[in-house]
């Protein structure tokens, strides 16, 4: 079969891509979608500023409540996550490294226990606001 016919018996011209047909921009999420992500984003703080940041990045425009959440659980998330991870190479440094072992593991029980509260109100429909929060992104 020449290359013309083998375009023609797909149904695509030479210049059209494997692709062809999918959308430029995703869906919006539905209300039942945007709440779950905007939980998502609080309860990913267990993990750090990441999860937050991810869901930031791919979802602030597919729902409003998304973008709201996990744009406060990244302002909240990212200061602490970067305090704790000066924390832990200060953990490895001998004669102090103990003590920063220990805020390092009280950072990240804080983190938790905040992002887990938040988590819990946002599945609820419930915008959260953290009480201490530099909200550096605006």
């Amino acid at each position: 079969m020449s290359n013309t016919a083998d375009h023609q018996h797909h149904g695509r011209g030479a210049s059209q891509s494997a692709f062809e047909g999918t959308p430029a921009n995703a869906l919006p999420l539905t209300a039942s979608e945007d709440r779950q992500f905007a939980t998502l984003a609080h309860f990913g703080g267990i993990l750090g500023f990441i999860p937050s940041l991810l869901i930031y990045l791919i979802f602030q425009d597919r729902g409003p409540f998304t973008a709201q959440e996990s744009k406060e659980a990244l302002n909240f998330t990212l200061p602490p996550t970067l305090l704790a991870l000066v924390a832990w190479l200060l953990s490895l440094v001998p004669e102090i490294g103990g003590v920063f072992a220990v805020v390092n593991a009280l950072i990240w029980v804080t983190i938790t226990v905040f992002s887990v509260n938040a988590g819990i109100q946002v599945n609820r429909g419930r915008p959260y606001r953290y009480a201490l929060n530099l909200r550096l992104i605006r």
